[in-house]
C-alpha cells in the first residue's frame, strides 16, 4: 500500500537535496543499520566520489540514466537510480539495464516507497533497455535479496564493490 507520498522523476532542481538523500540513506543503511566498519578515510573518499553534487548532477543529466524520487510534504524520503549495466559479469553488457540504487530512509520504510520505486524502475528499464535487468546487492542484505528473488531475480555471480580501499562483498542478480 502506498500512502502519504508522491513519486516523480528527479530534475536538475533536485541535485542538492538528492545528494543529501543519497548520503543519508547510505549512512542509515550501512553504518547505522548493518554496522559496516568502514575505515574513516575510505568512507570519506567513497561518499565524496559517489554522493557529491557534481556526481548527482551528472547522473540526472545523462539521458541513458533515470532517477526517481519519493517525497512527502516536500521532503525526499527515497530514490531509485538506473542505467546501462556496468557490473563485472561475463554475460552482462552495457546495452542491458541495471538497477544501480534503490534506497529509502528509515522514515519511509513500510510505506510502499521501495515497491513503487522498484515498479517504476523495472518499467523504465523494460522500455528503454530491453533484455535482462541486472543489479548488485550487498551480500549481508538478506532482506533486499529476498525482495529481488520475489521479483524474479536470481543470483548469478559475486564481486567486490570498492568503498575507498575497503571492499564490500556483493552478489550479482539478474532477471531475464
Amino acid at each position: 500500500m502506498t500512502t502519504g507520498f508522491s513519486l516523480r522523476p528527479a530534475t536538475t532542481d533536485d541535485v542538492t537535496a538528492l545528494a543529501a538523500l543519497k548520503l543519508a540513506a547510505f549512512r542509515e543503511t550501512f553504518l547505522d543499520g548493518f554496522g559496516v566498519p568502514y575505515p574513516p578515510a575510505d568512507l570519506a573518499r567513497f561518499e565524496a566520489e559517489s554522493y557529491g553534487e557534481e556526481k548527482v548532477a551528472g547522473e540526472i543529466a545523462d539521458l541513458t540514466h533515470a532517477t526517481w524520487l519519493v517525497e512527502d510534504g516536500g521532503h525526499l524520503l527515497a530514490y531509485a537510480h538506473v542505467g546501462p549495466c556496468k557490473l563485472p559479469h561475463p554475460e552482462a553488457s552495457a546495452d542491458e539495464g541495471e538497477l544501480y540504487q534503490i534506497y529509502a530512509l528509515n522514515a519511509a520504510q513500510g510505506r510502499g516507497a521501495g515497491r513503487a520505486l522498484l515498479d517504476v524502475a523495472l518499467d523504465w528499464l523494460g522500455t528503454h533497455m530491453p533484455g535482462p535487468v541486472w543489479l548488485g546487492v550487498w551480500s549481508g542484505n538478506a532482506r533486499a535479496q529476498a525482495v529481488y528473488a520475489k521479483r524474479g531475480f536470481a543470483k548469478v555471480g559475486e564481486y567486490g564493490f570498492p568503498v575507498g580501499d575497503w571492499t564490500d562483498h556483493e552478489f550479482i542478480y539478474r532477471r531475464p
